[in-house]
């Protein structure tokens, strides 16, 4: 199998992915608008916007990660990996501003219920929308974080997460509803707790993803131990020493290492080519066919 050829099953399980993930977040964002206006359910219609803000990035995953899968070409040496970072760093933004945007809601609401206030109980449609939004959101999650995790995207997985922010934040809806019309008036303020609490949650996981994405963006280099596998991989190779000067990255799924190292000079040049390529092999079946892998052979001194 040829490497475009697993580049083109990546993009097509990623595309399939976020195609259904992107009907289902369509669907359940017209349920919940209509369940949140005919329920009279602020809760319900916010939730109805935070689905919208994931059929936004489902948009959004589908036009990177494409671009993303281009071959490199004379403006872009290392490929089109970065796109696919760029659109990490775009989706945890936009579930931080969901994030808060929910905590400021509700601790809103909140506010207004120590005041006197009274919320409005909102209908069981509402109640309904929430429970089915849960279950819909967290199947969406467990497939989408499966094929992220299995074509190593990490915007994807990114993806994956703003599904289950969904799901959680339905969870703090139907508590709430639920809670107001079981319970009575006095306990209406359930909602705006649950979706305080909620928020908290889903700016952490903004933020978890948003930071990598930032690192890689600047050239963070692969972990620690990482580095000792390429290092290691290296000092195995009969004929070689003294690896040095290595430089590693990320570019999107891909990786791209640059280290120098040592052989004898009377070594003849078809057994130096020889050793680069095995070394050069190891790492690809460690890092992945796509790794951009740049090695400098010096004379031992």
């Amino acid at each position: 199998m040829t490497s475009a050829t697993t580049e083109k099953q990546r993009e097509r399980q990623i595309f399939r992915v976020t195609l259904w993930g992107s009907v289902v977040n369509f669907l359940l964002l017209v349920f919940k608008f209509v369940a949140g206006i005919v329920g009279g359910s602020a809760a319900m219609i916010a939730d109805a916007v935070h689905s919208l803000s994931d059929f936004i990035t489902d948009v959004v995953v589908i036009l990177f990660v494409r671009i993303s899968g281009k071959p490199c070409d004379a403006g872009h040496d290392f490929g089109h990996g970065k796109y696919e970072t760029l659109a990490s760093a775009l989706i945890g933004l936009m579930l931080m501003a969901v994030g808060i945007g929910i905590l400021w809601s509700g601790a809103t609401q909140i506010v207004h219920v120590c005041q006197g206030h009274t919320l409005a109980q909102p209908g069981m449609i509402a109640l309904v929308a929430a429970l089915l939004s849960i279950v819909s959101k967290e199947l969406i999650y467990q497939w989408t974080a499966r094929v992220g995790r299995r074509v190593e995207s990490q915007a994807v997985i990114a993806n994956a997460w703003h599904h289950r922010s969904d799901a959680l934040s339905s969870i703090g809806t139907a508590v709430g509803i639920g809670g107001a019309i079981v319970l009575g008036p006095e306990w209406r303020v359930l909602d705006p707790i649950a979706a305080v609490v909620v928020s908290v949650f889903i700016i952490k996981v903004s933020v978890q993803l948003f930071v990598p994405s930032i690192q890689e963006l600047l050239e963070k280099s692969l972990p620690e131990a990482d580095e000792s596998f390429i290092i290691n991989t290296i000092l195995e190779q009969p004929g070689v020493s003294a690896p040095h000067n290595l430089r590693t990255r990320r570019i999107g799924s891909n990786r791209a290492i640059d280290v120098h190292f040592r052989m004898d000079g009377s070594t003849p040049l078809v057994e130096a080519h020889h050793a680069t390529r095995q070394i050069e092999a190891r790492l690809r079946a460690k890092f992945g066919p796509q790794t951009i892998i740049t090695t400098h052979v010096e004379p031992l001194k």
